[in-house]
């Protein structure tokens, strides 16, 4: 090679080098509105964000996996665990959290009403960003999982046709993150009750005196819990407040039917 077709060969390159790099980096602004949902932000969400500084919540919380990692990750926690949750918990995080426990406790923060719902929009906010994967695994701290509790399994994939194993997949999976508020162990209780032996005890709630609700067996009772959870709401310090269920209530719409078939078949195998 000649030193002209040598300094043909570098020039050329490093143009196509140049316009290639110019390509992708208008390409990844063109998208950085639609990835970082940007058109959800309001006014109720800025006041989130402004809240989530006053109180120095990233310096024990992680948000997109940066943060102190001292506290659980908050990225996906309206998804885990819902506003009704949300609200109560920040109202008195010492009914859903113990210090011997857990081996920290979360303080009572001086919020308003309307520091909470804020807050709550920001977070909500926060887990509608497309992360493209990141961080790779759930950033878990002590006190963020017990036993029994698998949170961020991958999807259920095409490939597979077992509506049980579709089933367990979906519930460990984020959303809707079942995992995340039920464990499946006996008496090891997260924030929701341990579904462990939940077929049987379907059953017998059906034929309970106390039971209110339009289902008429098992597989009905736990469906109607899934997608219309104060049909039976049932009492304790971190499952109900006011008469209401804390289990997120929009299933309905955030679930395929289908899914809520898997779930209730995999569901029904705990006996």
């Amino acid at each position: 090679m000649t030193k002209r077709a040598a300094r043909a060969f570098f020039v050329f390159s490093t143009l196509i080098s140049a316009l290639v790099f110019l390509a992708l980096t208008v390409d990844s602004h063109r998208k950085i509105p639609a990835l970082t949902n940007a058109a959800a932000i309001d006014a109720t969400v800025i006041a989130g964000k402004d809240v989530w500084h006053r109180q120095n919540c990233i310096n024990c919380h992680t948000l997109l996996g940066e943060g102190a990692y001292y506290a659980p990750d908050l990225t996906q926690i309206t998804a885990q665990r819902g506003a009704a949750y949300l609200r109560e918990f920040l109202k008195d995080p010492s009914r859903f959290y113990s210090e011997e426990r857990d081996g920290r406790l979360m303080p009572t923060l001086p919020l308003t009403d309307q520091d909470i719902t804020a807050v709550i929009a920001f977070l909500g906010w926060v887990s509608k960003i497309d992360t493209q994967g990141w961080p790779p695994r759930p950033i878990l701290v002590k006190g963020a999982a017990v036993p029994g509790m698998l949170v961020g399994a991958p999807a259920p994939t095409a490939a597979s046709s077992d509506p049980i194993e579709l089933g367990r997949t979906t519930f460990n999976a984020t959303p809707p993150a079942c995992a995340a508020c039920h464990s499946v162990v006996p008496d090891v209780n997260i924030v929701g009750p341990s579904l462990a032996g939940i077929a049987a005890t379907a059953a017998a709630r059906v034929r309970s005196a106390d039971y209110h609700g339009q289902a008429k067996d098992a597989a009905g009772y736990i469906r109607e819990s899934i997608l219309t959870p104060n049909a039976f709401v049932l009492t304790g310090p971190t499952y109900s407040a006011g008469g209401r269920s804390l289990m997120p209530s929009d299933y309905a719409q955030t679930l395929k039917p289908e899914q809520v078939d898997q779930i209730v078949a995999y569901l029904l195998t705990l006996k």
